[in-house]
């Protein structure tokens, strides 16, 4: 009886890039899927977002047979705080980022998550006293000018941007310290919110302000909203098993790319000169920063690759 033979490098790098191409691709279409929902208050459509992510969820740990990282996690109540924290986090990002997709604010979203990667630089160099490099540091001031363009352009401060990048930046900052998988993790997040989501939709219900059920179309597409919701994460974590760092970073990029292209082409929301320069400038900076990343790899390491 043949053999298989183990997967080479070459061949498992290649899943490992199919694999981060096609999260990236799902997350940065999320705009089609949330204009979807025009007509409905976003915190509605968060609210079944985490119900139905939970639910689906539940069931694909339950098919993967993953609970043992789950109930060790629950099992230990006192370190939860961090899981929590993050769970807050992360349902701020959904909501502002569905408001802003309904409110064609699509360019403020991309923009955020062009500033995520800088964010978290500062963030280090501020919680965790690491030591920014001097491409870093410039490319951190330039989006910091970025964003005073955007202050002075509107003469308002972008919120969206600054609170996508902020808290998604910050829950990055956090999850790192949660032992858990981007799987069990995020269903752990959710199932911690979960309760709230169940008093909030049971509220709206009653009142007779929910738009659940009140056709097929809506109502399937907010069970769809959790589904979406781990297919993509499910994908990065096979890319994540078998790239490097740098690699994932790279193609990090292509989620809010494609946000800015469909910003630009399909919803056709203005783009002043203003909102045209803090793009360039956190372009800039994101090339310094990715330079810097690169040159800092290991030279010698060889990427290490699992099934």
């Amino acid at each position: 009886m043949a053999v298989s033979s183990p997967p080479t490098p070459d061949r498992t790098a290649m899943a490992g890039v199919g694999y981060g191409l096609t999260a990236y691709l799902m997350w940065g279409c999320f705009p089609l899927f949330f204009a979807l929902f025009e007509g409905l208050p976003a915190w509605e459509v968060l609210i079944h977002r985490v119900l139905w992510s939970c639910v689906f969820l539940a069931v694909l740990i339950t098919l993967l047979r993953r609970w043992t990282p789950v109930t060790t996690a629950l099992s230990r109540p006192h370190r939860l705080g961090r899981v929590l924290a993050c769970a807050l986090l992360i349902g701020l990002n959904w909501g502002i980022y569905i408001y802003a997709v309904e409110s064609r604010q699509v360019f403020q979203a991309s923009l955020g998550y062009f500033l995520t990667p800088l964010v978290n630089v500062a963030l280090g160099m501020l919680v965790l006293r690491e030591r920014m490099t001097l491409l870093q540091g410039i490319a951190v001031g330039l989006a910091t000018v970025a964003i005073a363009i955007q202050l002075i352009g509107f003469d308002q401060l972008p919120w969206i941007t600054l609170t996508l990048a902020i808290s998604f930046g910050t829950y990055g900052l956090l999850r790192k310290q949660v032992p858990l998988d981007g799987l069990s993790g995020l269903f752990v997040e959710t199932l911690l919110i979960f309760p709230l989501a169940l008093l909030a939709i049971s509220w709206l219900t009653s009142s007779g302000a929910s738009h659940f059920m009140d056709d097929s179309t809506t109502t399937a597409l907010l069970i769809a909203s959790g589904v979406i919701t781990a297919l993509p994460l499910m994908a990065f974590a096979g890319a994540a098993r078998r790239l490097r760092l740098a690699t994932l970073g790279f193609l990090m990029y292509l989620n809010p790319t494609i946000q800015f292209f469909i910003a630009l082409v399909i919803f056709q929301e203005p783009l002043s000169s203003a909102q045209l320069g803090t793009f360039v400038l956190i372009w800039i900076g994101l090339a310094l920063y990715s330079w810097s990343a690169w040159q800092g790899r290991p030279q010698h390491a060889k990427p290490r690759f699992r099934d």
